[in-house]
């Protein structure tokens, strides 16, 4: 695990585009959080490191928004209106996990659809700093140890 405290929005972006650098397909990175704690603002900077940074909308109604980027596949999921993993399944949801990268906020509502590698992101707000975010960053499975051996930084 590796403990991330974010000062800004602009630093969460960063950290965004950061991890985003170093994946490609098929790889599932999981955003947890109440809402307000800086899931969609790390999904900004993540997208905007494939330059889709003014494609970006909120797929909260829609429960998917796929990007694409040249060869880079990019699916959006927000699973906050799910109410489990069998809504997921009947969307097809883990038939876009060998298309392209996967980004999902509230994922842990269906965390046993998922992969068994991922990376998984639990965002905190801070009580006593409306700006600071302490993000918890896990590696689930063996997928990403090689990845991220040098750090997220």
């Amino acid at each position: 695990m590796i403990t991330y405290v974010s000062h800004s929005e602009a630093e969460t972006i960063n950290l965004g585009r950061k991890i985003a650098s170093k994946l490609s397909s098929f790889d599932v990175v999981v955003l947890c959080g109440d809402l307000g704690s800086g899931k969609t603002k790390f999904t900004e900077g993540f997208l905007s490191y494939f330059n889709l940074e003014k494609e970006i909308s909120s797929p909260t109604f829609t429960i998917v928004n796929e990007y694409k980027n040249g060869n880079v596949n990019i699916y959006h999921f927000d699973a906050y209106r799910l109410h489990s993993s069998s809504e997921f399944y009947d969307i097809g949801g883990p038939d876009y996990f060998n298309q392209g990268i996967c980004i999902i906020e509230w994922g842990d509502i269906i965390e046993d659809a998922l992969p068994e590698s991922f990376i998984k992101i639990d965002f905190n707000r801070d009580n006593d700093n409306e700006n600071i975010r302490n993000l918890e960053i896990n590696f689930i499975g063996n997928k990403y140890n090689d990845t991220f051996l040098g750090g997220i930084l």
